[in-house]
């Protein structure tokens, strides 16, 4: 079972340059089964969620060529059916977009419910919600979500609480149903609006993204586009947390500044020293970090996938900080393996007490999900010591050569299999 180890106690320093954001990457790509023409999609991360949706795209008879590791394209011409089978979807929660967008092309859809990570409950009745009022039918019989429609009408949506992924899935499909949608209370993520754009490329009329209120006026047909996806906000804000945890100095590149506001007042808060430039931040670690307070929000808040990153640097800090998890209800899993690590909190529901100790210290911890796992990397390179962190397919989910990355700045890390490979690193970085 692949482990990663990891000597601690090294500054990250150097640059790193952040991949194409995969949870925009996740809806573009089932977006682009929504029309017969050639779609091209640049930026492409590759991670194991993206390979997995190729796949699925693939077995539902599309014509997929992967022209390098970021670059695709695709060509649904040839899909021959509606029905999603690959096992391996029941495992991204992404899986629920290819409701949306078979549904809006061909009317009819057969879908996996959707897994993911173990971070809590995230029903998906909003994306029924919105398909209803569209005029589907939709049934969930056992662990398959089917919805059909003789046509799909536009109507007035009211979500009751911001979704991200029922804000895509009801805007792809609204795209091609008749008539004028309007979606209130929808979510305001980058991804969406990066979404909403490749639709636009491909001639949806789609307004209002990046704000509560989206409209979108159905169009007969959908047309092939060339289309490059932003930059993953949470890769950046984990690198940028990975300067503050390990008391270094990291340059991160391509990324969008004004999608970084909120994870950069929590660093300045901390005490870390930031520049901002066009396309790149440049983080330096305090010596010491500051206690702080974090409440996850939906965007433009405190992202919940920049939590596990936040309380770890927390658990760092000269004094006492205070998280409340307002979205999802098992995000405070990691704090478990932090402890092992030497970090003090109290969780009681929702909200987490932390407090900072002067230095973590290596030992044998688990990732219990995508975003935990990476923060617990960077406690990994911070503590004294070894750290083994097991459990890592979930960190290969979602970030693009992630220990190569690392490595590149300083890090002492390495992708294991067994414990001579585990030794062997040992005798490697003997001091």
């Amino acid at each position: 079972m692949a482990q990663y180890i990891m000597k601690g106690g090294r500054p990250l320093n150097g640059e790193v340059n952040v991949s194409g954001a995969k949870n925009a990457a996740l809806g573009i790509l089932a977006a682009a089964v929504m029309t017969d023409e050639n779609v091209l999609i640049e930026n492409l991360p590759d991670v194991r969620d993206i390979n997995v949706m190729l796949d699925a795209i693939r077995e539902l008879g599309a014509t997929i060529d992967r022209i390098d590791r970021n670059t695709v394209r695709i060509n649904a011409s040839t899909v021959s059916g509606v029905d999603v089978h690959s096992e391996n979807m029941r495992r991204i929660r992404a899986s629920y977009y290819l409701i949306g967008a078979l549904l809006g092309k061909y009317k009819r859809a057969n879908v996996p419910l959707p897994g993911g990570c173990a971070i809590g409950a995230r029903p998906i009745d909003q994306h029924l919600k919105g398909f209803r009022a569209l005029g589907a039918e939709c049934v969930v019989d056992g662990d398959k979500l089917s919805a059909s429609a003789e046509r799909l009408t536009g109507s007035h949506i009211y979500l009751d609480i911001v979704s991200v992924g029922a804000t895509i899935n009801i805007m792809m499909a609204a795209a091609l149903a008749e008539g004028r949608t309007i979606l209130e209370n929808a979510a305001k993520e980058p991804h969406i609006v990066d979404v909403a754009n490749f639709l636009n490329s491909m001639g949806a009329s789609i307004r209002g993204a990046g704000t509560d209120v989206i409209r979108i006026t159905g169009v007969p047909k959908l047309h092939g586009t060339e289309y490059s996806i932003i930059p993953d906000q949470i890769e950046a804000g984990t690198f940028m947390f990975a300067s503050a945890i390990t008391r270094g100095d990291i340059m991160v590149r391509n990324l969008i500044p004004k999608h970084m506001e909120a994870i950069s007042a929590k660093l300045l808060e901390m005490g870390c020293i930031i520049w901002e430039f066009d396309d790149a931040i440049r983080v330096v670690g305090a010596q010491r970090l500051r206690p702080t307070n974090v409440k996850t929000l939906p965007y433009p808040g405190f992202p919940t996938d920049m939590q596990p990153q936040a309380s770890t640097a927390m658990s760092l800090a000269k004094g006492t900080s205070v998280v409340v998890e307002s979205i999802f209800e098992n995000r405070f899993r990691y704090l478990d393996e932090l402890a092992r690590m030497g970090g003090i909190s109290k969780v009681e529901g929702s909200t987490a007490t932390i407090t900072g100790v002067e230095k973590l210290k290596g030992a044998q911890i688990k990732a219990c999900d995508l975003r935990a796992g990476a923060a617990l990397v960077m406690a990994g390179l911070a503590a004294e010591g070894y750290t083994v962190l097991s459990d890592i397919e979930y960190i290969q989910r979602g970030y693009e050569h992630f220990e190569q990355k690392l490595r590149n700045l300083g890090a002492q890390i390495a992708l294991v299999n067994s414990d001579e490979e585990i030794r062997e690193f040992m005798r490697n970085t003997a001091d």
